[in-house]
């Protein structure tokens, strides 16, 4: 089985990009706090690289930006590839099934211009039940 959660906050607005078939596709990494602290007493946090595809990524897109709480669901995924000098890469991804707003953007909040709600057309994303979280 591979299936993966994470809840954290996105470094970057997510990255909208189409295949030449015109699907969509949308990258961006969310920032995950681990769960303890390190020797020194820190808290650390994984930078976890997360691909949505087709309208889920064009939502993504049009509603995240940098800093929104998500919860991302999907699966890992590890692919290689191989650089320009011949060197081999390993990436390790989250591909994303399900992507929860857990939080309302800095617009939405203060009713501003250019507020950032969903429209009609809009996917419902779901329910993330925090008691089946394994943390």
């Amino acid at each position: 089985m591979n299936h993966i959660v994470i809840i954290g906050r996105l470094t970057r607005d997510p990255e909208l990009r189409y295949t030449p078939n015109g699907v969509a596709v949308a990258n961006f990494t969310v920032a995950v706090d681990r769960p303890f602290n390190n020797v020194k007493g820190e808290r650390e946090t994984d930078f976890i690289p997360v691909v949505v595809w087709q309208k889920l990524a064009e939502n993504c897109a049009n509603h995240l930006r940098k800093g929104r709480l998500v919860a991302v669901e999907g699966r890992l995924q590890i692919r290689s590839y191989d650089t320009q000098d011949g060197q081999k890469r390993r990436v390790a991804e989250v591909i994303a099934n399900n992507v929860q707003f857990l939080d309302r953007g800095r617009e939405d909040a203060q009713g501003g211009v250019g507020e950032s709600r969903p429209s009609e057309d809009t996917e419902d994303f779901g329910e993330i039940n925090l008691d089946d979280l394994p943390f």
